[in-house]
Parts: C-alpha cells; structure tokens; sequence
C-alpha cells in the first residue's frame, strides 16, 4: 500500500474504505460480512475508514468491528457531524457524543462538516459557535483534525476553502467531474494551501465501470495495459499529487483485494501522455450521449440571479447518461441543498451568459430544457422546505 501525508506529517493510506455501502439484509448490515472485508482491507494496509452520523448502522458497525479486533489505534475513523440537523448551539455535542459512543471511542481522526454547500451555511454554524466548539475538541485531543466534504461548483468550494484555516476536505472527483463540482480547479487550489484532499464518487457511484457506453467498454477491454474500467478511474486520481486519498465504497473482497493491488503500485506521474490521451477518447464516447456540449469552464459565470449553470447542465446530461435518479441527486446537491437555491428556474433569459460561452450554446435555451426536464415535484418540493430548515 502506497501513503500520502496529512497536513500533520501522518500517514494516509492512498486507498480509503467507504463505509457507506456495506451489504445489507432485511435493513441490517451484515456485520460477518462487513468485518472481512474490512480486515481484509486492514491487512492490505488501509488505514482510512470514512463514515457518517447519517449512514444508516455503519458508525456502529465499524465501531463494533474494530473494538472486537484491537485495531483502534492502527487505523483512522472519519466521521462527519450533521450541521444542517442544528438547531442550538449545545446539539453539536450532543450529536458528536452519540458518535462516540457508536464508534466505540474517545476520539476522532478526521471530523468533516457534512455536505457544507456554501459561504452562508458556514456562517450560520459560527453564528451557532460551532467553529468555537471544534477548535475546543481539537484542543482537548477528542477531534484531531477538521475538514468539510462537498458537492457543489468550484466558485464556492474555493470561498469555503478560504473562509477557515481547514485541515482537510473531501470533494467528488473524477475524471468525467475534471471541470464540474470542485473540479481541478479546486484540487489545485486546495494543493496550493496545503490542504489533503480526499476523493469521494470516484466511480460516479460505479457508473464508470457497469453503465459505460458499449465503444467505451470495448476501448478499455482491448487496450494493452489491461487496466479495468476501475482501474483507469482510480489510475487518473492517483496520477495527480494533489490527491491524497480515494474513498472506495467496497463490498465484496475480490473488489477489496483489486483495489488494494493497485493502489500498491499507484505513483503521481505514472500516466503517460499516451494514456490520458486515451481516457479523454473514453470521456468523449461518454459525453456523446450527453445533451448539451458543456465542458464547466465557466466562462458563463457567475450568472447575476445565482443560477449554477454548469452545474444544472451536468445533472442534465447525467439524465441521458446515468438515468433519472443519479440526475436528481446530483441536481439536488448542486442546487437546492444550499441556503440560497441555484436551480435553472433562476434565469431571468438576460443572455449575459452566452456572450461568454467559448461552445456558443444556447444556455437560456438549454436551461429551460434543463427546467422542464428536472425540476419535478421532489425538486419544487426541497426548493421551498430547505431554505426553511437550514435557517436555523
């Protein structure tokens, strides 16, 4: 297993274990199940084990497996506290309690703010003293390092980014998402601060191995290196310093055993020129299924009545990509999960934005296919009730 360093000079391992997806049975983790393959994992010199307050048993879980096999100390928990859940400032300790006492405990390693999604978010938390109250933990040794995970455009990532003297973050990062979320952009500046990033979807949630378009699939299957679908995804991230560990949600132990193989032999640099060549042919039979030709290079913003226009365009493609359900999410992540809503349904038809766009599209056009084909009852729904719950 190869390592990369935190921003305190440990070790993190450049594979981390996702406990977000451990295989269930009639609404339960198979706690069997789940606890080989995270030994397995263990073994292989994981040593990053990522989960939530929000992940239905998993704290619990993972907390139960590491007690009963003494491994505490060899390895690093990240949990997540859920801000947006506050209401009072003191609910901060009590929901980190809670998670101490399902993790089986007395520290955390990596504490991240859970889906921090913009500026005034942020604001509200130091409003509750909630910045106050992590710099107590992490003096009192009970929280070690503090960070913030993120879906959102690259605008905002690098305000928050800014906005506080983090430790870490964890963004989505892959190689169809270079120009979208945080994107390179933010990786690079996080490398510039010296800030680890963690990589989260670095699959697309698996799409980039079981829903690629058949000319990818064959692509990869006839390339001479014989790299996986997988492997050419984990392969991208790796190759780039700025990343310092990828989250793999993996729930079988030959998908445990494959991942840890490569990240044994993983290296910033090993891509050649020939190779990244040839992963641009694949995200281009990709974006040949997608709707509009946007590439996120956000020359169109930022739009003066807050529409994220590269981002509704990506949950748009991923319609006709992935399907309605991974569009939805991503929409919703990108758009409404945040205290002022970026949706499409913004646009005012200014066209400012078309004067900057190097694809010449029609976005006015485009954002109101994008309204039509996205903003449903669910969309309408969390547009009018999150504003709401996320002023407290």
């Amino acid at each position: 297993m190869q390592y990369r360093k935190d921003r305190y000079g440990n070790d993190i391992s450049l594979l981390g274990f996702g406990c977000m997806r451990f295989t269930q049975s009639a609404g339960k983790i198979q706690l069997d199940k789940a606890e080989e393959e995270i030994m397995a994992a263990f073994h292989a010199g994981v040593n990053y084990f990522d989960t939530a307050y929000v992940y239905p048993g998993s704290e619990a879980a993972i907390g139960e497996i590491f007690e009963r096999n003494g491994i505490r100390d060899q390895i690093r928990i990240a949990t997540k506290l859920p801000h947006y859940l506050l209401k009072k400032p003191e609910s901060a300790e009590k929901y980190f309690q809670e998670e101490l006492r399902r993790l089986r405990t007395d520290h955390v390693d990596y504490y991240l703010m859970h889906m921090l999604t913009d500026i005034a978010t942020w604001e509200r938390l130091r409003g509750l003293g909630v910045d106050k109250w992590l710099m107590e933990k992490k003096k009192s040794g009970q929280i070690r390092q503090i960070g913030f995970s993120y879906h959102g455009m690259s605008d905002m990532f690098l305000e928050l980014l800014d906005a506080w003297d983090w430790d870490f973050c964890q963004i989505q990062y892959n190689y169809m998402d270079e120009h979208s979320q945080a994107g390179r952009t933010g990786l690079e500046h996080a490398q510039k601060k010296g800030i680890p990033v963690i990589i989260m979807e670095p699959l697309r949630g698996g799409r980039l191995v079981s829903h690629l378009p058949r000319n990818a699939e064959a692509a990869i299957a006839s390339h001479p290196s014989h790299r996986s679908a997988a492997a050419w995804a984990f392969d991208w991230l790796w190759d780039q310093e700025g990343v310092t560990c990828i989250l793999s949600g993996m729930n079988s132990l030959d998908m445990v055993r494959e991942n840890a193989s490569q990240a044994d032999r993983a290296r910033a640099g090993m891509l050649t020129q020939e190779d990244q060549a040839f992963l641009q042919d694949i995200a281009r039979m990709i974006n040949e299924k997608m709707k509009v030709p946007c590439t996120g290079c956000r020359y169109c913003m930022p739009c003066t009545h807050g529409v994220d226009i590269p981002g509704a365009f990506a949950a748009y493609n991923r319609l006709y990509s992935e399907g309605r359900f991974s569009a939805l999410k991503e929409y919703m992540m990108c758009t409404v999960l945040r205290k002022t809503p970026t949706l499409a349904s913004n646009c005012i038809g200014c066209g400012a934005c078309e004067i900057h766009c190097p694809q010449h599209i029609q976005i006015r056009e485009e954002l109101k296919n994008a309204r039509k084909a996205l903003e449903g009852p669910v969309i309408w729904t969390a547009k009018h009730v999150v504003p709401h719950f996320m002023k407290y």
